[in-house]
């Protein structure tokens, strides 16, 4: 009992010494110590003081910068071995992640679907092969945040949530910050001697020099250097779409072109020298990679890459009426007649899988 009574005066004496202590620091005219924080100026976002890591990033990327150009191009008709719009819209997919990977510039779409019969399995509600093709390309590339300005409701792109996103460096969020954005002309008054508004993602516009047609895309250089609470909108100039690879080392999307044939294809090249000065085919008929000597990088401007999908290149080549060429000469095309796989296991290999390769 004595051990009991002795245990319950030792609790309340401590209790007591607490409830002091704590009296005593209520009544300290000492103010409250702040949370410790990164210092910032009141008019800049605090992620315009975090500079460092992007200093890094970029001069990593630089010193990663290839000064030239892959360019890759398929026939359309491979959607159509897939047997439902659902699974030809993860094709689509497929081929755009497998281009963002390797940070292809250019993605070519032969079209070849000239038989009715063919052109019907795809057509039921998402329309023809090649436009098919074209539509989820595009709206794969495109930010998120453009979508809905650039591409309405239609049938093609009933799907596109299938598709796993690319995430590319040129998808930013809205609380990253760069240099460089893409975005779209919107329908903003302006006064006569001021260009467009443009919407880059951000929550506030971009006005910049040009005056364009309402709903152009645009990649935009933005003038501020970091996100200011003060500014009530940025100010920009129009840049190519290859600057920002130029400028920062980064990889900014691809585009789509469209061939009417292979022999369009090879020698409809949109870049200021108008030709590709190394071209590849890839068949099985051709000659197994180990034996070639490819060449070293940036010893070429702009590669092309050529898949041949179900009918093959020689099959391209027999159903294009402007090819100057027949299929027996296809090796004679490329600089390289390349087999990726010379010991696949299966008796086919998909284009969407070959593209990875």
């Amino acid at each position: 009992m004595q051990q009991t009574e002795q245990r319950k005066n030792d609790k309340a004496e401590k209790f007591q010494k607490v409830k002091k202590a704590i009296h005593k620091v209520k009544d300290s005219p000492t103010a409250p110590i702040a949370p410790k924080h990164i210092k910032l100026s009141d008019s800049t976002h605090p992620a315009e003081e975090i500079k460092a890591p992007a200093e890094a990033a970029t001069t990593l990327a630089r010193d990663n910068f290839r000064d030239s150009t892959i360019s890759i191009a398929l026939p359309a008709s491979i959607v159509i071995n897939s047997q439902s719009g659902e699974l030809q819209t993860y094709l689509v997919g497929q081929i755009a992640r497998a281009a963002s990977i390797f940070r292809i510039e250019e993605i070519i779409i032969i079209n070849d679907c000239t038989s009715t019969s063919e052109e019907a399995k795809l057509k039921r509600k998402q329309g023809d092969a090649t436009n098919f093709f074209v539509k989820n390309l595009e709206y794969m590339e495109t930010p998120q945040y453009l979508r809905k300005a650039l591409f309405p409701v239609i049938p093609e792109l009933k799907y596109t949530g299938l598709m796993n996103p690319l995430d590319a460096p040129h998808h930013l969020r809205q609380t990253e910050w760069s240099t460089y954005r893409e975005g779209v002309v919107i329908p903003r008054p302006v006064r006569a001697d001021r260009g467009s508004w443009v919407n880059i993602g951000l929550k506030k516009d971009c006005q910049i020099q040009e005056k364009l047609a309402v709903g152009t895309r645009v990649t935009v250089r933005i003038n501020e250097k970091g996100d200011n609470l003060e500014l009530k909108y940025y100010t920009g100039n129009v840049v190519s779409q290859l600057e920002p690879k130029q400028q920062l080392g980064k990889y900014w999307g691809y585009s789509v072109r469209v061939a009417s044939g292979i022999w369009d294809a090879l020698k409809g090249c949109p870049y200021p020298e108008g030709k590709y000065d190394l071209m590849i085919g890839t068949s099985d008929r051709g000659e197994t990679y180990r034996k070639l000597k490819i060449k070293e990088a940036n010893t070429y401007k702009h590669a092309l890459i050529m898949f041949g999908g179900l009918p093959g290149i020689e099959g391209l080549i027999d159903g294009d009426e402007n090819a100057e060429v027949t299929s027996e000469d296809a090796p004679r095309l490329f600089e390289y007649y390349v087999n990726t796989c010379p010991d696949q296991g299966c008796r086919t290999i998909r284009t969407e899988v070959l593209a990875l390769l």
